[in-house]
């Protein structure tokens, strides 16, 4: 009896450190949907478009109902790449660096990705899609610098070069080893897609990092390959829609052919809420997509999803709070990556979470803050305000908190989802405390918000000058929240 009850405690010995390995080096799809909100995501409420692949990844994974993003693309992006806070990174504001320049650019060798503490971890790195933080013209080795092995991109308007405006019909794409050029009659959805496809194939068995960055669903609005025909405007967007959607199904099935599904955890977000050209019915009620916007449904709290058959729990919600600075983290301990250590890193890790050990997140609060065009000043990209107006929630109340640092509304989020009873004045001793609470976490944010790092490009032609269209309508939008 005792030798055979040896005999098995040795076999599970044997199996452990394989199974160890595995759970340490998962291979991470991180795919990151372009302004498009939960409203219209049918496992978050929304009542008449079919989303097959979302929804089962929705079913059959873990669905969080408050992951918040940043209002704006380029807030967002810095933010979940580098783990910090715009106050902290600085790209407080969207600044479109193919189109507008003037030397700004993501600085990898001031700023660390989660793509470069997962290569670091021996993972193969692959990005497709939008990225618009480097000119490649200018950095030709940009996505190389920021830890992918491989990537096919489209970078973004690039000032004065017009065939670089299209991202859906005949896209401008810059590809490892090709450059950038136009690819004509073909839709850059479809590129960026089978790029990852061909990547999965090549590196199987190996741990990948696969980050997907879509164009879809922002403007302009197009038709797409199940649509290719429509004249009707009005019919564009809802398939646009869809066929990200559709995008997500290919993964998906390439990854169950390639028998590592059960070893890639599939991480689906967007990037800020949908842009306001369209409502949806949304849990009883018509809703205008929120990008720009720190409202709750629409502009901060996204879609999202993580799903790995096996590994992370199926058909599970959960109201933790988490936002995209924990992305780096997360992916550093899931892949065994080890923190940038002269860098401070502002999220927490949710891997725990994501793996069922535990039904609470590691977080109090969680924060939004930054949109609209930054300013151009002294030759260098600086925040448009000293201290943007931000967001801050725990898990029952909000809190916003104006440009001069004050607080100016404040809503009992769980019950009031819409923000339409503002507390800010309330006599409840329950308000009050919640008042006292967010206000005393926003009062450890620095006082002025930081600038971009960056190591200046050189001048080129294309370079915006001081005095961005848009830019005084944000500054008269904080005018009036100084009033």
């Amino acid at each position: 009896m005792l030798r055979a009850l040896l005999s098995v405690i040795v076999f599970l010995l044997l199996l452990q450190p394989a199974f160890s390995a595995e759970l340490k080096k998962p291979n991470i799809l991180f795919i990151l949907v372009d302004d498009l909100g939960k409203e219209w995501m049918g496992c978050y409420g929304q009542e008449w478009i079919q989303l097959p692949a979302i929804d089962e990844l929705a079913a059959t994974g873990m669905t969080y109902n408050n992951a918040w993003c940043m209002p704006q693309c380029t807030p967002t992006r810095v933010t979940l790449l580098t783990g910090q806070y715009p106050f902290r990174h600085g790209w407080t504001n969207h600044w479109d660096v193919p189109r507008w320049g003037a030397g700004a650019h993501f600085d990898p060798k001031l700023n660390t990705t989660f793509a470069n503490v997962l290569r670091d971890a021996g993972y193969k790195t692959c990005a497709a899609g939008k990225w618009q933080i480097d000119d490649f013209r200018v950095e030709p080795n940009a996505m190389q610098e920021a830890g992918f092995d491989d990537w096919c991109m489209w970078t973004g308007y690039e000032a004065q070069n017009p065939p670089s405006a299209n991202r859906y019909w005949d896209p401008y794409i810059n590809i490892k080893g090709k450059g950038s050029q136009s690819y004509p009659g073909q839709f850059g959805p479809d590129i960026f897609c089978d790029y990852l496809i061909d990547f999965i194939g090549k590196h199987k068995t190996e741990p990948m990092l696969l980050y997907y960055p879509m164009v879809l669903t922002h403007t302009p609005l197009t038709t797409t390959p199940l649509n290719k025909d429509e004249t009707d405007k009005s019919r564009l967007f809802p398939v646009m829609v869809r066929y990200a959607d559709k995008l997500v199904g290919r993964l998906m099935a390439t990854l169950d052919e390639a028998g590592i599904r059960e070893n890639t955890i599939i991480v689906f977000t967007t990037d800020n809420g949908t842009g306001g050209q369209s409502n949806i019915k949304f849990r009883g009620r018509f809703v205008r997509g929120g990008k720009t916007k720190m409202t709750e449904h629409n502009g901060t709290a996204m879609p999202f999803i993580v799903n790995c058959p096996g590994t992370v729990p199926g058909g599970v919600e959960t109201d933790a709070l988490i936002d995209f600075t924990d992305i780096l983290p997360t992916f550093a301990e899931l892949g065994g990556g080890k923190l940038p250590a002269s860098r401070v890193v502002d999220g927490k890790s949710f891997a725990p979470l994501m793996l069922g050990e535990t039904k609470e997140g590691p977080r109090e609060w969680i924060l939004s803050m930054g949109g609209g065009p930054a300013a151009l000043r002294d030759g260098r990209v600086q925040p448009a305000l000293d201290y943007d107006d931000r967001v801050i929630r725990d898990k029952h109340y909000k809190l916003w908190i104006d440009a001069n640092r004050k607080p100016s509304k404040l809503f009992r989020i769980t019950g009031d989802q819409w923000e339409e009873q503002n507390l800010i004045h309330s006599n409840s001793p329950k308000d009050q405390a919640a008042l006292d609470r967010l206000t005393a976490i926003a009062a450890q944010f620095p006082t002025k918000d930081g600038a971009p790092l960056y190591e200046k490009n050189p001048p080129q032609k294309w370079d915006q000058k001081p005095g961005i269209p848009g830019q005084g309508k944000k500054q008269k939008r904080k005018a009036k929240t100084k009033q």
